[in-house]
């Protein structure tokens, strides 16, 4: 998959060290933008398991060459920081991927002032989450989502008033019977309540994702945007297994679906989502979407 040209130079800067006390590790971010503009939206990315804010370039590349700050926290499940499983924060980790958008969004004057030029072209009211995979669950829950606590609860709601729109990439659904019974003894908050999740946002799903932690089959992905109130935008892309086509890399061994016309596709109708659901004068999302419906046989699109 060859990297794109379109669109505006964009300038990253990594590592970008957001102070954090009490999480052992200061947070490392790489924050990416475009050299022009003014009044740039800014976008929070949760990488899935493993991976780092080194990941997804495809994405992200794309989104700030089309006017987006795009900031990518480094979780601390991150192979590059090799946390040890008996590590105390090791069962902690779901929730600190949470506070680490937080700080995030706690640090946008750090974030800022990190990026030579980028300072005053920042719109602080202008802010979505996105996530992939565990990434997806971990931005979910600033969209309103919830844990189910062990006694059956709803859990701790963690929404942030910041953010007004998502985007969720190949997000699981719900825990419980749907899980394995190797998932629901070993990832315990894989459990999530969508009742609340009231942000608008954009679900994206492959119905050939077939995942080792649920006994589901595909359909499984779309239960934020089933299970959810609101607005919600659900994508359903065929033939798409979890990377979705390949997003977390412009060459990467873990892709089981490459396809780069599926990719171009993503990065086409979340840019499109994200300047809408942003600005509510904005109609590139309805422009994008029926011109996707009549013209593609890549997916489809649902709303509500």
């Amino acid at each position: 998959m060859s990297k794109s040209n379109v669109g505006t130079p964009v300038i990253s800067v990594t590592p970008v060290v957001l102070p954090s006390p009490g999480r052992g590790d200061d947070l490392r971010v790489r924050v990416s933008a475009p050299t022009t503009g003014q009044e740039l939206p800014v976008v929070v990315f949760s990488h899935g398991f493993g991976q780092s804010s080194d990941s997804y370039d495809p994405l992200v590349d794309h989104w700030a060459s089309h006017g987006f700050v795009v900031v990518q926290p480094t979780h601390l499940d991150s192979r590059t920081l090799d946390l040890p499983p008996e590590d105390p924060r090791t069962p902690l980790i779901w929730r600190i991927r949470v506070e680490d958008l937080t700080r995030v969004l706690d640090g946008l004057d750090l974030v800022e002032a990190a990026v030579p030029g980028l300072g005053g072209r920042v719109d602080r009211n202008r802010i979505a989450v996105a996530g992939h995979s565990w990434g997806g669950q971990t931005a979910s829950m600033l969209l309103g989502a919830r844990v189910v606590d062990p006694e059956g609860g709803p859990g701790e709601g963690m929404a942030d008033p910041r953010v007004k729109a998502g985007v969720l990439l190949a997000t699981p659904g719900t825990g419980g019977a749907d899980l394995t019974p190797f998932a629901a003894e070993n990832f315990s908050f894989m459990n999530p309540d969508f009742t609340h999740m009231t942000t608008p946002a954009l679900v994206v799903a492959g119905d050939r994702d077939q995942s080792a932690l649920s006994v589901r089959g595909p359909e499984w992905f779309t239960d934020p945007y089933s299970l959810s109130p609101g607005d919600k935008s659900l994508l359903t892309l065929f033939g798409a297994e979890h990377s979705l086509g390949g997003l977390s890399g412009y060459s990467v061994t873990e892709t089981t679906d490459e396809s780069p016309e599926r990719v171009a596709a993503i990065r086409r109708l979340t840019t499109a989502y994200l300047r809408s659901a942003l600005d509510p004068t904005d109609t590139s999302w309805t422009a994008a979407r029926d011109e996707f419906a009549g013209s593609s046989a890549l997916g489809r699109i649902e709303g509500k």
